[in-house]
């Protein structure tokens, strides 16, 4: 069975109808019927053959609601309908997609995404795209025709689509109505809470197709592939220097301005970020909570760790785009790098020699060494 809705009844339509229905109750004794009789509904006519139906849909008419939920307080007329909801807060996806794997909570909702891979019968007059329902249809229209239907009535920002209203509210309101079942964090939007249950599952379903590199997200896959094309779209105002990530842009920011706002409490040092004192504490503490699954080995920073990992895997990720030569990590790849700008950064501080790579000056200490 299925919830079915009806008008909005009065206080007073209501007694009336369980009047009526107890009216009914007395008159049928609710007996259990012989083959040849049925159970009417005394409000609308509508026959049931089974004692337990009757019940139930008499409370489409009481408006009556007996199953709800412990979690959010959302009522129900039947347990069945209860049983489906409670999987928005388990994660329960009881039903599979047979071709792509997908999973969903309700089988209405797996037959109507089994027409994407069979049938898309509803198309764009405007652009041609195809799509498996009306209503998808309906919604990609207002891209061309610009009709916003839905608007906020705190800012009257309009929207297309009604769920992208009912995001946008809570950016008001505070409200986060998206928890992860796992760890019970909340997030204002169903995409964000998407991407977090992956940190949970370590599903990574973005791959590189250079490398074979795994990625949680579109932006995350985005961001390392200037790795291989060498495009650095974030530029410095200031001194024009460009940087792969806006994070990289921003921490450079810092060496114009200067400001060093976060202290150690131990050493008194200071620091730009603070992410690089929470990094520095581990100093102090001798804390290294990133541990290699592999020989067991530990550090005290991910990125450290990250680039220990190559030497389990063989992986070179990073590649010289002058000669295609790959390298496992950024300063080899710097190192490298000389040999084609016949750069030489590193000096002799008794005789001013110079060298492409600080092991070659470590060497040419020796000759001043064994004279002295």
């Amino acid at each position: 069975f299925v919830d079915v809705f009806c008008d909005q009844k009065t206080p007073q339509q209501h007694l009336n109808i369980k009047e009526k229905l107890w009216e009914s109750q007395d008159e049928h004794h609710l007996r259990e019927p012989a083959s040849d009789k049925r159970f009417p509904c005394n409000v609308c006519g509508q026959y049931f053959t089974l004692k337990s139906a009757i019940k139930m849909h008499m409370r489409v008419h009481t408006g009556e609601k007996p199953f709800g939920c412990d979690v959010c307080g959302k009522s129900f007329t039947q347990k069945a309908s209860l049983e489906i909801h409670a999987r928005i807060h388990t994660g329960e996806k009881p039903f599979g997609c047979d071709v792509c794997g997908k999973r969903f909570y309700h089988k209405t909702h797996l037959n109507s995404h089994s027409k994407v891979h069979t049938e898309k019968p509803f198309g764009c007059d405007v652009c041609g795209k195809s799509f498996n329902c009306k209503s998808n249809l309906k919604s990609h229209s207002r891209i061309h025709t610009g009709e916003k239907p839905f608007s906020c009535d705190v800012c009257e920002q309009g929207f297309t689509r009604k769920m992208s209203l009912k995001e946008h509210v809570s950016v008001h309101t505070g409200e986060k109505p998206y928890g992860c079942h796992v760890c019970g964090k909340r997030f204002k939007y169903k995409l964000n809470l998407k991407m977090h249950v992956r940190t949970h599952t370590g599903e990574k379903p973005y791959n590189c197709d250079v490398c074979r590199k795994c990625f949680m997200n579109k932006i995350s896959l985005k961001t390392h592939m200037s790795v291989h094309t060498g495009e650095k779209p974030f530029c410095c105002d200031v001194c024009s220097e460009r940087f792969t990530r806006k994070t990289y842009l921003k921490t450079h920011m810092n060496v114009h301005t200067e400001e060093k706002p976060f202290h150690c409490n131990i050493c008194r040092k200071d620091f730009k970020r603070k992410e690089h004192l929470k990094t520095h504490t581990r100093v102090h503490t001798r804390e290294k909570p990133f541990g290699c699954d592999i020989c067991g080995q530990s550090f005290a920073q991910k990125t450290t760790l990250e680039g220990h990992m190559r030497v389990h895997t063989g992986e070179k990720p990073l590649r010289c785009h002058i000669c295609g030569k790959h390298f496992s990590h950024r300063s080899n790849l710097s190192r490298h790098m000389n040999v084609h700008t016949g750069e030489k950064p590193f000096s002799c501080n008794i005789c001013g020699q110079r060298f492409k790579q600080k092991i070659n000056v470590q060497g040419h200490m020796r000759i001043h060494n064994s004279h002295a």
